[in-house]
């Protein structure tokens, strides 16, 4: 296509042969289409070109900056299918979509988005450059400027190491201290900061290489560079978290700590994989001054609020709290920490890794290659006059052991395990060999949690659902109307267009009961464990979401995507 557009041109004395095979050599280098290379060159105007294929094509043309598109016809094609295909969509006419893309000849494209949408495509054309712009403005799916950073690269100084040859260490170094790497990747960590991303992805696949931010718990692309310059990038990233650059067979772990100005600082803990094509480089973002340690912000219900503080008050015993990585686990764990931090307690942590440094408490950063593990830092807390001691993670039964027993010592123990709720805890220490009179007599209270999507509170707009609707859920309470009004987004800039901004925490708060203790003494199961904690007045993963849906926090998607149904 690319050449029968640029021969057109030239047949019609827009363009010469020697314009369009520089063009060509333009487009293969920078990427985008051959008419974006054309203008980019100033071979030819925007303008020109785009009366020029309007007139090929029989499709009229539009300027989209000209153009204003209603929010609501962005929602009906997905940000990724704009991205991919390059069409923007303009405006709905009966059942007719009319969109803008620079090429109306791609087939596949308008009958994906017709299959997609539902409706018949009505294509306009628009120059390239204007419809990324347009996506990047209304998608807010790229970071404004990094587009102009990947035109400043020169490919041609910036040679791709292959896999099987031996690596020139010197030259990689200086490639990634090029200046257009170096405001590249300054670029990608400071966005990730301003769109309050928590993870940032730098994925290398056989053909393409894309940045991928997680924001709210879900995966968006940020942007894809040219291939070529994934060694750069990768080894700045490697070279600011001071990992080797020459070991590319095995995993690395690293940290970046970046001062942003007006003295706020963060962290960013790098994590390095080997991957059949390239390293694949893993960003956790640790933003201290975003750091939640008011556990009455955090999502607890009043009730399990009263039984989480209850616990973690108590002189001894054992305080687990599990879910899966990214639960905001570590947040309820610190809240805690926060609360118990006094002047009168010697509190001493083992973490791997440490995420935030807290003032007045010990912590301590585990380091397995040497030998320092978590059952052998809690032996040398018991002799460091412990009051309340934290363990990152009981991943065997030497710790579970030595954390127990510290428990039934005097000393209050905070944990996490991974389990899909609070009842199969029970099992889970079991399984690893920990006495069942140890487990009911050292453990005070189970957290199991998740964390949900919040509505966006800039664009919440009242839903409608009826019971019938909600009870695929689960129970709903007697009280609640039919139908009843919840929250929605509607999708606005300041949450990308998403409707959800900020995500809220589900809490299952298991105290463990004289009841509940029997039970684990007579060898039950999870399930009966659970049936009697509910009986008990738990409320479950689930009950909680329809909890936060009905108060307006949440949406019913969430809760199915990240809670399952209670067995009866």
């Amino acid at each position: 296509m690319a050449e029968k557009i640029g021969e057109l041109l030239v047949a019609n004395n827009i363009i010469t042969a020697d314009q369009l095979v520089a063009a060509l050599k333009d487009q293969k280098e920078r990427g985008g289409r051959i008419g974006t290379a054309l203008t980019r060159l100033n071979y030819v105007t925007e303008s020109e070109l785009l009366q020029f294929l309007s007139e090929q094509y029989s499709v009229p043309s539009i300027k989209l900056s000209e153009f204003t598109i209603d929010p609501d016809v962005l929602k009906i094609i997905p940000d990724e299918v704009a991205s991919k295909y390059h069409v923007m969509p303009l405006s709905v006419k009966n059942s007719n979509l009319i969109v803008a893309m620079s090429d109306p000849t791609n087939i596949f494209a308008l009958d994906d988005i017709k299959f997609l949408t539902g409706y018949r495509v009505e294509p306009l054309i628009a120059a390239e450059g204007a419809i990324l712009s347009a996506i990047d403005t209304y998608y807010k799916t790229t970071t404004a400027g990094l587009g102009n950073l990947l035109d400043e690269f020169n490919v041609e100084d910036v040679d791709l190491v292959d896999d099987t040859s031996e690596i020139d260490l010197s030259s990689l170094e200086r490639a990634s201290e090029d200046a257009p790497v170096v405001k590249l990747v300054n670029a990608i960590l400071t966005d990730a900061v301003n769109k309050n991303a928590s993870d940032i992805h730098v994925e290398v696949y056989e053909k393409t290489f894309r940045v991928r931010f997680r924001i709210d718990g879900s995966l968006y692309e940020l942007m894809r560079p040219p291939i070529s310059m994934k060694n750069a990038i990768v080894s700045r990233l490697k070279i600011m978290a001071r990992l080797d650059i020459a070991e590319r067979r095995l995993p690395q772990d690293g940290r970046i700590k970046l001062k942003m100005g007006k003295g706020k600082e963060m962290d960013y803990r790098v994590s390095v994989l080997p991957t059949l094509f390239g390293e694949k480089v893993v960003l956790r973002l640790l933003d201290k001054s975003n750091l939640q340690l008011d556990m009455t912000k955090l999502g607890f219900d009043p009730d399990q609020l009263v039984d989480f503080q209850h616990a973690i008050h108590m002189p001894y015993g054992m305080v687990l709290v599990t879910g899966p990585t990214g639960s905001g686990k570590t947040t309820t764990l610190y809240s805690a920490l926060s609360e118990l931090n006094k002047i009168t307690e010697n509190i001493s942590t083992a973490e791997d890794p440490v995420e935030f440094n807290l003032e007045g408490i010990n912590q301590v950063q585990m380091h397995e290659e040497i030998g320092l593990t978590f059952a052998n830092s809690l032996r040398s807390f018991l002799r460091q006059d412990p009051d309340i001691i934290l363990v990152g993670e009981i991943r065997d039964f030497e710790t579970a052991e030595i954390a127990i027993k510290a428990a039934l010592t005097g000393h209050l123990v905070l944990s996490t395990l991974h389990t899909n709720d609070a009842p199969s805890t029970i099992n889970r220490l079991l399984n690893m060999g920990v006495e069942p009179f140890l487990v009911s007599s050292s453990l005070n209270l189970v957290v199991a949690q998740r964390l949900a999507r919040r509505v966006c509170g800039n664009c919440r707009a009242p839903i409608e659902l009826t019971r019938e609707q909600l009870e695929k859920l689960g129970t709903i309470p007697a009280t609640v109307p039919d139908p009843v009004t919840l929250g929605k987004g509607k999708g606005c800039d300041i949450c990308s267009n998403t409707g959800y901004k900020g995500r809220i925490a589900l809490y299952e708060v298991m105290p463990m009961k004289d009841s509940l203790k029997e039970l684990v003494l007579q060898g039950a199961s999870a399930m009966e464990i659970k049936r009697e904690a509910v009986q008990s007045g738990m409320k479950t993963l689930r009950r909680s979401g329809i909890n936060k849906l009905l108060e307006g926090t949440t949406t019913i998607e969430e809760v199915l995507k990240t809670t399952v149904h209670d067995d009866k």
